[in-house]
């Protein structure tokens, strides 16, 4: 989970976006199953460094 999120109590309150860098590579409309696949290589390639 994230630690963004936003309270409807303070309507002026800066939200924080998640950053979404990560998944950069990931065509868009691509479903989960995608995403776990592009994550996981990209883990792996980092834990051969």
């Amino acid at each position: 989970m994230t630690d963004a999120h936003q309270t409807h109590d303070e309507p002026d309150a800066e939200v924080d976006e998640p950053t979404t860098d990560h998944l950069d590579n990931v065509e868009d409309g691509c479903g989960c199953t995608e995403i776990w696949e592009h994550m996981s290589e990209e883990r792996e390639s980092a834990s051969g460094e």
